[in-house]
Parts: structure tokens; sequence; C-alpha cells
């Protein structure tokens, strides 16, 4: 099936795509910069087509429940105003881009961008009913990020080019996509846009 980009209906969401999710950052997942290229081709679709980006970010306080010296399982990552926690530098967000940052409160663990965010409502008033979603990490923020938009009822397609997982557990990528599918999302490639 060929989606075509509506530019009052649709939107763009990159979940993630900062500098400590991919390789040489803090907590990087495997060829997390590969999903970069991908990101960047969607834009230019999303763009010519007017339709709204939004890029999502974990801007962590120092002290963050996630972080293992606060008890929570990951190295600290994506701390507000470091280096870790910019924007991939070759991920072309074009202006206009809608920045949402989350897990932003040091005692909740959030991984999702309408987790707290106002993403969901602001959307909703923009008449937006599709989301696109790529972005980092696959069993993770992308994962939380599409099962909450289907969830606020927004039709949800995950781009499978442009998603990479952690893989704590051997697999955990794979049952995350197969969740999204069974909750409802659908998948595309590039080439499924026209």
């Amino acid at each position: 099936m060929k989606y075509v980009i509506n530019k009052k209906e649709d939107a763009l969401i990159i979940v993630d795509v900062q500098r400590d999710f991919c390789p040489g950052g803090a907590l990087p997942v495997p060829e997390g910069n590969k999903v970069v290229p991908m990101l960047n081709d969607y834009i230019k679709k999303f763009s010519k087509a007017g339709a709204l980006i939004v890029a999502t970010r974990d801007w962590h306080p120092p002290n963050h429940i996630s972080f293992k010296a606060y008890g929570g399982i990951w190295p600290a990552h994506c701390v507000q105003e470091t280096k870790g926690a910019e924007f991939h530098p070759d991920i072309a967000l074009p202006k206009g881009t809608k920045i949402v940052s989350k897990a932003t409160n040091p005692a909740k663990e959030a991984y999702s961008g309408f987790d707290v965010t106002g993403l969901g409502e602001e959307l909703k008033a923009m008449g937006v009913t599709r989301g696109f979603i790529g972005g980092l990490a696959t069993d993770y923020c992308v994962k939380s990020t599409v099962l909450d938009a289907l969830n606020l009822g927004f039709k949800t397609i995950l781009l499978e080019d442009a998603v990479r997982g952690v893989n704590v557990k051997l697999g955990d990528s794979e049952k995350a996509v197969k969740e999204m599918l069974e909750k409802g999302a659908k998948k595309i490639n590039l080439s499924d846009l026209e």
C-alpha cells in the first residue's frame, strides 16, 4: 500500500536521535547512527508536503531515576544541556521542527514522547490524526511512543527502515515490532511513501 502525506493530518515523529544513543555516546544503540540518513529522507518528504515534523528528546535532570546511580538500569545519558543530549549532528531537522523534551521529572521514568509532554493534545488541536514514527530505540522509546499514539487514537505508522533497537535481551526489537503491529500500528519503508 502506498501512503500519501497529508499536510494537515500527518506528522513525522522522530524519537530521540541524540548523541548519547549513537556510537560513541553514553548509551549507544548498536548502529543507532544508521537511522539518520533514512530519517533525513523522510524529513525531505514531509517538509516538501508541508507536514508537521516533531523531534522528541530525552532531557534528563542529572539525578534521574533511570540512572544506575539512582536505582535505575541505565548509565547516565542525555542529561539536560550536555553534548550527549544534543541531536545527532547529521540529522537535518528543518526550521519549525517541534522539539518535545521528555523524562524531565527526576522521579519518573518516561520513554514515550507523549508521557506528560502535552504532545497528544497539541497534535489533536492541530488536526493531526496520523503519526509516522521512527528513531531510537525500537524496543524502548519508539515502542512506548507508538503504543501511546495508538492509545490516544492516532493512526500510527512505524518507519521500519528508520529504527534501531538496544536489544538488552536478544530479540527485544523483534518482540517490540510484533507488539506494536498487534496493537494496531502499520509498518512502512520509505518506498511506501508517495
